[in-house]
């Protein structure tokens, strides 16, 4: 079975999101903004989810993690929680 490592910022707004991909684009730390504006428990680890299988996540996310390209910053990407900012890191 597939593992990957990924890292994300869950904000409540598509605005917000995509400021915050702004500003990775142009080089600010991603552990540091997912500490600071991401709502998600993994904020405390600058966003880190650790090991991630297939179906742990919601299919938006999972699809990511997954299939796109790693060490990218995907998204936004809508889900129930709000919406996401994704970078895969490892995947095996």
């Amino acid at each position: 079975m597939p593992i990957a490592m990924a890292r994300h910022i869950l904000v409540k707004t598509k605005e917000e999101s995509e400021k915050l991909k702004q500003r990775l684009a142009s080089g600010e730390d991603f552990s540091k903004l997912a500490k600071k504006h991401s709502s998600c428990n993994s904020a405390k680890k600058g966003g880190d989810l650790g090991e991630v299988r297939p179906g742990q996540m919601v299919k938006s996310i999972d699809n990511i993690i997954f299939k796109k390209p790693t060490n990218k910053i995907h998204g936004p990407v809508k889900s129930q929680f709000g919406y996401h900012l994704v970078e895969v890191y490892f995947r095996s």
